[in-house]
């Protein structure tokens, strides 16, 4: 059976791993096309900060997935998942080979083991979490979680905001905690014969200093500049997941004043 199944491959690897230099070299050899999986790349605008491919590489390899909405807006595992199955569908039947590059690993996994039924968000649920956010802190809230789910608590940072929310907001809406939930998913195996691809540097003190080079590029090349130019086109705030991406974030405090 798994031998009938078409093939597609993931390409996965940390930041500044080489991943999109070695999908678009793959993609000038082999019958691919494809996906970014970065739940950074979604956002328009957002270029400098993202790493995002330039033109000239785009033009070479076009990617899906990138450039898809605006960074006031959300994108979540879920909605990856629907769109990258209905891609790679479509790649098939082109008689091509889907090719999914990235590193947002938690799109990956629920690529490969589908999702929990878990509620959807609810508007008052979350102002009132954003309210008890503003007025004790996210550790506060984080302790809270540990009451009531010690399991998700534990594998969550005390700043980690988004997910400690997420889960606090799940409770709330179902009185059960969101660890107990995700036990209850289904598993929903892909139709796809899948090669897996990591880049894991053996260096790891390479990376880290690939990463800051990087980094400090991000910043000669303007992203503070584009983060203003963001903050003139787009209602934003610094709770958007847009704006919790990493460089932007650290953008953010700079134009506030909070690092210098």
């Amino acid at each position: 059976m798994t031998n009938t199944l078409p093939p597609a491959i993931f390409l996965m690897g940390p930041t500044a791993s080489g991943k999109t230099g070695v999908a678009v070299e793959l993609a000038q050899t082999m019958p691919v096309e494809l996906i970014s999986v970065d739940s950074a790349l979604v956002y328009r605008d957002m270029n400098i900060g993202t790493a995002k491919p330039d033109a000239a590489t785009l033009a070479r390899a076009p990617h899906h997935l990138i450039d898809i909405i605006d960074p006031i807006d959300a994108y979540s595992a879920a909605a990856f998942r629907h769109d990258a199955l209905r891609l790679m569908h479509d790649i098939t039947q082109r008689g091509r080979i889907p090719l999914l590059v990235g590193g947002t690993m938690l799109y990956f996994k629920a690529l490969r083991e589908g999702l929990s039924t878990l509620p959807q968000a609810d508007p008052e649920v979350r102002a009132g979490l954003d309210a008890e956010i503003a007025r004790h802190g996210i550790q506060h809230l984080h302790r809270q979680l540990a009451l009531v789910d010690a399991e998700t608590a534990m594998r969550l940072k005390p700043a980690d905001t988004q997910r400690i929310q997420r889960a606090m907001e799940i409770y709330r809406i179902t009185g059960q905690p969101m660890s107990a939930l995700i036990g209850q998913q289904e598993r929903a195996e892909l139709p796809y014969r899948i090669l897996s691809i990591a880049l894991i540097p053996g260096d790891r003190a390479q990376l880290h200093s690939r990463i800051a080079i990087r980094f400090k590029a991000m910043l000669e090349l303007g992203l503070v500049e584009e983060l203003r130019a963001l903050r003139a086109k787009y209602p934003l705030h610094p709770n958007l997941p847009s704006m919790r991406c990493v460089g932007y974030r650290q953008a953010w405090q700079f134009i506030e004043g909070e690092i210098t």
